[in-house]
């Protein structure tokens, strides 16, 4: 089974579903949730740039072979091999995504489409690895929805925080005596964060893959050492969160039931991306089982209960998406709060 075969499964639903999740719960830390269509866009487009990872690696292949010694073999590769293409390639969406920026936008929009950036990354890669360890799917998908998952879109977040703080400079807190310091400072995290970062992850674990004859105890500290910065960097990503959220919360009640509002309209889109993935899973499915075995179409069964789910999701994301589009200057408003009191 490949990778695209095995979308429509069980095993890509454990795949996907996670980053959705983590996605919606960055997008509900903003106040004017960014454009549904570059949230998507940055999402696809970070699965996408799995396929460029080749191309970034290439200028430091013999870099990779020139080391002999292993340790420093596995940290090469842990900086060059793995962390600086993939964290490049996460950016260079980010950048993509949010070059055409509104004058005054919210910061926090490309925070969000940095996590998408990374979610989506994850997503795809996640997917890669359930279906090359097929036999063991369950305790890898609970294990990397716990950790990988939610650590690529931290570091798609720092990068997007610092490049949102470089592009604003003072207004998010940067240094007001030293202005273009702050700026080149943060243009610089925004790479080499994520990167050391990774690199500092990513190495106890290929330390452990290519000497499985360690004792335990060295095997034990490494993978702690592993999940202590995994989980650091997801805390260091939501403090970044909330960092540049704050400059930008709502102080009153009528901006607190707007910011309500939206996070409800996106709820119900990544609602209606579920639902969706989840018939396009049981009616292709079925139609894969039917058609290998076209006498046992007992899972024929499932076809409508797909089709039922495709037609829900499909109207939740036309609906929401056009009451967004439609109505998102007069939900910005006051006007479209009545039921407030003192309003209608």
């Amino acid at each position: 089974m490949n990778i695209l075969e095995s979308l429509p499964t069980v095993i890509g639903t454990a795949a996907v579903a996670p980053a959705l999740l983590m996605l919606w719960i960055v997008i509900a830390a903003g106040e004017h949730p960014g454009s549904p269509v570059k949230v998507w866009a940055a999402f696809l487009l970070g699965a996408a740039s799995i396929s460029l990872l080749g191309l970034i690696r290439a200028p430091f292949t013999r870099l990779l072979a020139a080391p002999e010694t292993p340790w420093l073999a596995q940290a090469m590769h842990s900086v060059f091999g793995v962390a600086l293409p993939e964290e490049a390639v996460k950016i260079l969406v980010i950048a993509a995504v949010s070059a055409r920026r509104r004058p005054f936008a919210d910061p926090m929009d490309t925070v969000v489409y940095g996590a998408a950036a990374g979610l989506g990354f994850a997503a795809y890669e996640n997917l890669a690895y359930l279906v090359q360890h097929a036999e063991m799917w369950r305790s890898l998908a609970a294990l990397r929805t716990v950790l990988t998952v939610p650590f690529h879109g931290a570091l798609g977040i720092i990068a997007g925080a610092y490049m949102a703080i470089a592009r604003s400079g003072t207004a998010l807190g940067a240094n007001r005596r030293h202005r273009d310091w702050a700026r080149i400072s943060s243009w610089t995290l925004m790479l080499m964060g994520p990167l050391a970062l990774h690199a500092a992850f990513d190495f106890p674990l290929l330390t452990l893959q290519k000497n499985p004859d360690l004792d335990a105890s060295t095997r034990l500290w490494l993978g702690l050492i592993s999940m202590l910065v995994g989980f650091s960097s997801i805390g260091f990503a939501a403090r970044l969160v909330r960092r540049v959220a704050r400059h930008h919360a709502p102080r009153t009640d009528l901006a607190r039931e707007r910011l309500s509002r939206l996070r409800k309209m996106w709820a119900l889109l990544l609602a209606g991306g579920g639902f969706g993935f989840v018939g396009l899973a049981f009616v292709l499915t079925s139609l894969h089982h039917w058609l290998i075995n076209p006498e046992r179409n007992v899972t024929l069964v499932l076809v409508p209960i797909g089709l039922t789910s495709i037609l829900l999701g499909s109207a939740l994301l036309v609906v929401t998406t056009a009451i967004y589009v439609l109505g998102r200057n007069r939900i910005r408003t006051a006007e479209g709060f009545s039921s407030l009191p003192g309003r209608g």
